[in-house]
């Protein structure tokens, strides 16, 4: 490989890292927005590259707690694994109804000791 393509793949292998630490974070029966998890490592442009990113997160990660920004299970190939994240959800206290909860109520404010995100485009729902 080329060098820029090597710095490239780091690069990408700690973003990953960190969406995988911060996702972490999230309790039981909170959610948060892939756009969310973006924002709150600083690259609030990134929503996309987190979803690849949880494509790939390892065991004990709580994948299934991150959600579209409209607060409904992503759509994907492998209907298994949206099946999977709603039973998650509701084990954990979260209803979901026609395949979206209420983010206004399940929403996850972030780490502890971190500004509440203040995004328009959030204060929709």
């Amino acid at each position: 490989m080329e060098r820029p393509a090597l710095l490239a793949r780091a690069r990408g292998m700690r973003f990953r890292r960190a969406v995988d630490g911060l996702v972490r974070e999230i309790p039981a029966g909170r959610v948060a927005t892939y756009g969310q998890i973006a924002a709150l490592l600083g690259c609030p442009r990134a929503a996309r590259a987190v979803g690849h990113a949880m494509k790939r997160c390892p065991p004990g990660v709580p994948w299934h707690r991150v959600v579209n920004a409209r607060g409904a299970i992503s759509l994907r190939a492998n209907v298994g694994s949206m099946v999977t994240q709603r039973i998650l959800l509701q084990q954990e206290g979260v209803p979901v109804r026609g395949g979206r909860m209420a983010l206004s109520r399940h929403r996850w404010d972030g780490p502890r000791g971190s500004r509440r995100l203040r995004l328009a485009a959030l204060d929709r729902f």
